[in-house]
């Protein structure tokens, strides 16, 4: 069956199952490799990609259900948000080895976009879904305070 699906500003039509997850839709059907496959359980948080602006888990969400939304991914993050967590991450060096890192920046991005001065406590609700093998957690966490940071500069 015929689907179609709104992924960074584009229209798609998917020709696959209903029920396929939406990574495997993404990855497969479209070639946005950037969304990554953690644990096809919705518990690591490396597939996090926005549905109507908010972080979804993509290995978890329906094609059908996602079908609704307007899909956003990491090839498709734009904006002040996205470019001074992208500063902030290379200033960092936040990525070690970088399986998780699209899963966190989305994550993050939401974060920003919702509250732009996030405390310690804000940032650590927000990422908790997210796991880092690295655990570069105390950088990740230093990273959005600095994008935050920058945003505010900007205004």
């Amino acid at each position: 069956m015929t689907h179609s699906l709104f992924v960074n500003g584009r229209l798609h039509s998917v020709d696959t199952d209903g029920d396929a997850p939406l990574l495997w839709v993404l990855r497969d059907h479209l070639r946005l490799t950037g969304t990554k496959y953690g644990c096809g359980k919705a518990q690591c948080g490396a597939c996090t990609v926005h549905a109507d602006g908010q972080p979804v888990r993509s290995c978890s969400l329906s094609l059908a259900d996602a079908a609704t939304s307007r899909i956003e991914t990491i090839e498709g993050a734009a904006g002040p948000e996205a470019e001074a967590l992208t500063a902030a991450w290379v200033a960092r060096g936040v990525p070690q080895c970088g399986f998780c890192q699209s899963g966190q920046l989305m994550s993050a991005l939401a974060l920003l976009r919702a509250n732009s001065a996030p405390t310690d406590a804000d940032i650590d609700a927000a990422m908790s879904g997210n796991l880092c093998r690295c655990a570069t957690y105390n950088r990740i966490r230093a990273g959005i305070h600095d994008a935050a940071a920058a945003l505010g500069d900007r205004s």
